[in-house]
């Protein structure tokens, strides 16, 4: 946080950062006016909106504006820059400036400590054991009878090992081919497939359900340490496209289609607990509660954040009702009076917004976990058919899962074993056996 005090530096031509930059428009072009212990800072980009308030004097050691960078991400943003400028100029008569006031700001950054040790052996040795995990979860499946004659289909365990570690490879399937022959020889598959048998079974509808399956099950060996959860909602680009013609412009118009993933993880461990696909026009607050509903069969929820896109009456009520917290960004035009839930989170929110905000703020791991999904095994998607494409992104987020277990085996030292009747047994033994 930044705080009255010390000296502002003066490198504006040594890479001024964006916020310092609009600070020092508004400054230059906009008057600043100083009402009692605040000062009144116009919009930038809507001159005639309400204007922002900042306080700077020395009551508070903090500066604070009313504007929603400021109030959502804590940070100094452009109205506080603009006050200091303009408290460290004062035009005379002359056209000369006099330093009058020395505003200090200091910037602290928190940061968080890694275990490098740990995560270093995590990420040498994810390969070895993603494939292991994986077999455990593909080992249970179960292939269904083929009556008449012709070729026997491949065991449904190697189909399903063969489709998810081809996404995790994020390789074509035809030079993923050495990677089976790999898999084979260490006995996690009974034999190599062609290239198109793995293509052909993401096709395959009776995946789906398999694979949010899977993800649910990984998901239950970190049961122990979840307790705070965040939902959001994040696309993956096609390579279809869809084209039109423009009456009005006169002129064709194109636009990629893209799937529209629903999540809801963990905080701590960026972990997935529940997943949803719909298409790209999908809204994201109606998909909350079956997010919500999903994740307390295995958890105890405490707390959900979410943004302003989840905020109303069905998703604070759907949060209440599995005993969470719900901590929701509200709109601008908000108010208590819907009574509720919603209500007394709104009320909370005037009163304790601080704290409200600190308990919010935990929305921002559900962005680091998609950033997670995407960089990893990539933002798009190579298949072309609808049911390919849901496949592929419940592969994706079940390849994240496991890579998640791998980093909790390492940093944690908790030990995934699937196939229990309690979620919370596995760990119980893990305690145990340390006792």
């Amino acid at each position: 946080m930044y705080q009255q005090g010390e000296k502002v530096t003066d490198g504006i031509s040594e890479g001024i950062e964006a916020r310092q930059q609009r600070g020092l428009e508004i400054a230059a072009l906009a008057r600043i006016d100083k009402q009692g212990d605040y000062y009144l800072v116009p919009s930038q980009t809507n001159p005639r909106a309400t204007k922002y308030k900042v306080w700077m004097n020395p009551a508070k050691p903090e500066c604070t504006c009313t504007c929603a960078d400021h109030e959502t991400r804590r940070c100094q943003c452009k109205h506080i820059y603009a006050v200091l400028y303009t408290i460290r100029r004062e035009a005379n008569g002359d056209g000369s400036t006099t330093v009058t006031e020395s505003v200090a700001v200091t910037r602290t950054r928190k940061t968080y400590p890694q275990d490098w040790p740990n995560y270093n052996a995590a990420q040498m040795n994810e390969k070895r054991h993603f494939q292991s995990m994986l077999a455990d979860l593909c080992r249970p499946l179960v292939t269904p009878e083929q009556d008449g004659r012709g070729q026997r289909r491949m065991p449904l365990s190697d189909a399903v090992f063969c489709a998810v570690f081809k996404i995790y490879s994020t390789m074509s399937a035809r030079r993923f081919t050495s990677d089976l022959c790999d898999a084979q020889n260490k006995g996690y598959i009974e034999k190599v497939p062609h290239f198109n048998s793995v293509l052909n079974y993401l096709e395959s509808p009776e995946l789906y359900p398999i694979l949010l399956d899977m993800i649910e099950k990984t998901s239950l060996p970190l049961r122990s340490v979840e307790s705070q959860f965040a939902v959001d909602s994040t696309g993956f680009t096609t390579c279809r496209f869809v084209r039109w013609f423009d009456v009005k412009y006169n002129r064709f118009t194109s636009e990629q289609q893209w799937v529209k993933a629903h999540l809801c993880c963990g905080t701590k461990t960026n972990v997935v607990t529940a997943v949803d696909i719909h298409d790209q026009h999908a809204a994201d607050a109606p998909v909350l509660p079956s997010l919500v509903d999903s994740t307390a069969k295995n958890f105890d929820m405490k707390e959900v954040s979410a943004d302003k896109g989840y905020s109303g009456l069905e998703t604070h009520e759907a949060i209440a009702k599995v005993g969470a917290m719900p901590f929701i960004a509200f709109k601008h035009n908000a108010t208590g009076e819907v009574g509720g839930v919603f209500g007394k989170m709104f009320h909370y929110f005037q009163f304790n917004r601080e704290d409200f905000l600190a308990h919010y703020h935990r929305r921002s791991n559900v962005e680091s976990t998609v950033m997670m999904i995407k960089t990893k095994f990539g933002d798009s998607l190579r298949s072309k058919g609808d049911v390919a494409q849901k496949n592929e992104v419940l592969a994706k987020v079940l390849c994240h899962n496991i890579c998640c277990l791998i980093s909790a085996l390492y940093e944690l030292g908790i030990e995934p074993v699937f196939g229990l009747d309690k979620p919370a047994q596995q760990n119980d033994d893990l305690h145990n056996e340390k006792a």
